[in-house]
């Protein structure tokens, strides 16, 4: 199978190095336009050959795996759409869905199948050079179907995911998708956001931090082309989980400020029980 990555920097680089590892039977091809990083790849071996014109490539491609902003990929489409091979398989790796997928699905050509997917994993850094087959292993993929979607390609593109290294691959519907994924990775990158940008710059906080500081912001590292669009192509779910978590805030607050003492006791058993069921963990015995 002829497998063309779209888009060759830290998602699609580790796509290409993961298949590279696993699946040594596809032969994988890149489209970006930076010639530098199709040249690196191509002598590194992490791709057969790289292209900057979709022509040359894409009318041989059983797979398409676009791994690019979510605002630019309708326009990819559009472009690819009198290149694409008869029953040709595309997918993504987009954080939104509901949107992409209005977006997408009313130009495909009936015999062309979009299977909308995100892997659950990445780096904050960004580029090929920092991506890496191994960040896919043992974590967690989302399938987004829809009713265009055929069994045999969700068959088969299961199959090469979890060869990948994935451990969970799911289903889910994209307002599910939107939803929890808003409150799993957007609304942590917007607590992380806060908190590093409520620190007082006079203070020279670095020279004081511990652990617990430096793992809440480690994804402050953050693409600052990327996340906007994120956020607000799924601003309903996000600012409806915002508000739940500054309720949570009011409420601590108000217990520290009153030295409620009882409230927020309950508040941390709560928490750790709910993060000893997020992790199956046995719940410790009260001390």
């Amino acid at each position: 199978m002829n497998i063309v990555i779209v888009g060759l920097g830290n998602i699609g680089g580790s796509f290409a190095l993961s298949l590279r590892e696993n699946a040594r039977e596809h032969t994988v091809y890149a489209i970006d336009v930076d010639e530098d990083t199709l040249e690196h790849a191509e002598h590194e071996g992490i791709i057969r050959q790289g292209f900057t014109d979709p022509e040359k490539i894409i009318p041989r491609a059983d797979l398409i795996i676009f791994s690019v902003y979510p605002l630019i990929l309708k326009s990819l489409v559009e472009k690819y759409i009198p290149l694409l091979k008869e029953n040709v398989i595309l997918t993504d790796v987009t954080g939104v869905k509901r949107s992409i997928i209005g977006q997408i699905e009313p130009l495909l050509p009936e015999s062309a199948d979009f299977v909308f997917g995100h892997p659950m994993a990445g780096r904050e850094n960004r580029g090929l050079k920092y991506s890496s087959a191994e960040v896919f292993k043992g974590a967690n993929y989302l399938f987004t179907l829809t009713d265009r979607n055929r069994d045999d390609n969700v068959e088969l593109m299961t199959s090469l995911i979890k060869r990948m290294g994935f451990k969970n691959v799911s289903s889910v519907t994209p307002e599910f998708h939107d939803d929890v994924i808003g409150f799993t990775s957007q609304l942590t990158h917007v607590i992380a956001l806060s908190l590093i940008n409520s620190d007082d710059v006079e203070r020279n906080t670095k020279q004081y931090t511990g652990d617990s500081y430096r793992d809440l912001t480690r994804i402050t590292n953050i693409n600052e082309n990327l996340w906007p669009e994120l956020f607000v192509m799924n601003k309903d779910y996000l600012i409806d989980h915002i508000d739940r978590f500054k309720s949570q805030m009011d409420l601590l607050k108000d217990a520290i400020e009153t030295e409620d003492v009882e409230t927020m006791q309950e508040m941390m058993v709560e928490a750790r029980r709910r993060y000893h069921d997020l992790h199956n963990l046995e719940m410790p015995e009260s001390e």
